[in-house]
């Protein structure tokens, strides 16, 4: 996914700049810069930080950055901010997002403006210097973020330093949240609305869908209003979410416990309540389900496995599969005496492609455990994301639902999904069932999408579940 912090100050920025950045770190593992103006020039600096964290590749540049104006990124696709001189301005701009029709924009700007990109990897463009090409073939920055809202499909939010402060843009559908935090001669714009807390901000307002402002370090004007429907990705509270993290006023930490309590709840009400020694989370994101879990049953909370992080990045960024999973092994420490001869329950956030399971699952078999019961916090993903692109399948085939449907199906590429999430249905309960015994469990039982959007607490129209419903 990605993340973006925006400072506008009275005074030097760059210390809240780095901080602000640097909480962001849990969104993304692939880059990570920060652009600072001093009113004449831009000082940019970005880095790879697949091996090395943010902080480290960025501390010592600190001293070089000046300026009262800046913002930074974290992402898991391309090198940014991007720093753009044009017939509009010289602009940094940095984004999250994804845009599924960006062949069809860089395709337009080439021809029309004679526009040029760099070229990454595969001959994949960097999505923020398209973003930079839409807003430069208009005649202000303000009116050019409006056309590039209007022509981009998918999903964008973005902040672009220019003009003496920092124009904000939340996706045109609310998919990613921005928030604004106040403090005496500074205001910030944030992705996470915790990452500023710490550095003396008071939160004090969050962008609505497609809302545009203008932030001064005294001032915040409105560029263009909030627009009434909203999507925004209950993949934030599920997993990406930072837990001290709240987005439209529901915190992630409490909304996990009620999903935990939620799970526990469903397998009483469907007779699936196991016998078990203790109820654990697959750490961490697994553990405050756990907790939920745990209170709801009166099951033991405990902790059989131990994450060590100091050297690990996240299992999931490697592109190589055999990398993602020795990661996950080397990761996780047992406590045999947790383990051995024991029933388990084991709650995680989530199954993708199963590949981290299973390897758990061997792990656990390999310390004597007794039983496995496993306990996903959401429904089965069943659709690669086309607006945050999180679940970085090649194909949805890679999703280890979609393997069972083919399975069941009898075909490589199954495309009739009916009934197959529909929770409690024949199809669904088979396609379970089949997941089970591919990951060679006692039982599996995922949380129902009801269960899920009612811990969430939202109106249900407002958020997006394309990847377990298919539905927009």
């Amino acid at each position: 996914m990605g993340g973006v912090f925006g400072v506008c100050s009275n005074n030097e920025c760059v210390t809240d700049l780095f901080f602000g950045t640097d909480y962001h770190s849990h969104l993304g593992t692939q880059h990570g810069g920060m652009a600072v103006y001093d009113g004449r020039f831009f000082y940019r600096t970005t880095h790879n930080i697949e091996n090395t964290p943010f902080r480290s590749q960025l501390e010592s540049e600190i001293g070089n950055l000046k300026g009262k104006i800046g913002l930074g990124s974290i992402s898991d696709n391309d090198p940014q901010p991007v720093v753009l001189r044009s017939r509009i301005g010289t602009f940094a701009i940095a984004t999250v997002g994804h845009i599924s029709n960006a062949e069809q924009l860089t395709q337009k700007l080439i021809s029309d403006n004679n526009a040029h990109f760099t070229e990454l990897k595969e001959g994949q463009t960097n999505i923020t210097e398209i973003v930079a090409s839409l807003i430069c073939t208009k005649g202000s920055i303000a009116d050019g973020i409006l056309y590039a809202q209007s022509v981009i499909e998918g999903s964008i939010t973005m902040l672009v330093c220019a003009d003496d402060g920092i124009y904000a843009m939340r996706d045109k559908m609310g998919r990613t949240p921005l928030s604004i935090g106040r403090k005496d001669g500074a205001h910030c714009i944030s992705f996470e609305s915790f990452a500023f807390i710490n550095l003396g901000y008071e939160s004090c307002y969050e962008l609505g869908p497609g809302e545009v402002v203008f932030l001064r370090a005294n001032s915040i004007e409105s560029i263009a209003k909030p627009r009434d429907e909203m999507r925004i990705c209950a993949f934030l509270w599920t997993y990406y979410g930072y837990p001290t993290s709240e987005y439209e006023g529901i915190n992630v930490e409490s909304m996990r416990y009620e999903c935990g309590r939620s799970l526990a709840a469903q397998d009483e009400a469907n007779g699936a309540f196991p016998k078990t020694d203790c109820v654990a989370g697959v750490p961490d994101s697994g553990t405050p389900y756990a907790i939920g879990y745990a209170t709801q049953s009166g099951v033991p909370f405990a902790r059989p496995l131990i994450k060590y992080t100091p050297t690990w990045p996240r299992s999931f960024m490697p592109q190589d599969e055999t990398i993602r999973s020795f990661i996950a092994r080397m990761k996780l420490i047992p406590v045999d005496s947790l383990i051995s001869q024991k029933s388990l329950l084991l709650v995680e956030d989530s199954i993708v492609r199963g590949t981290q399971m299973r390897g758990i699952t061997d792990f656990l078999y390999a310390r004597v455990v007794q039983e496995l019961h496993i306990r996903p916090a959401c429904p089965p993903i069943m659709f690669n994301c086309k607006f945050l692109n999180f679940t970085r399948s090649v194909s949805e085939n890679e999703l280890i639902s979609r393997q069972a449907v083919n399975d069941l199906e009898g075909v490589e590429n199954c495309t009739d999904l009916s009934g197959y999430t529909e929770f409690g249905s024949q199809r669904y309960n088979n396609m379970v069932d089949t997941i089970r015994q591919k990951l060679n469990l006692t039982t599996l039982e995922y949380l129902s999408l009801d269960g899920l959007l009612d811990s969430i607490g939202l109106d249900r129209c407002n958020l997006c579940t394309y990847c377990w419903s298919g539905k927009e």
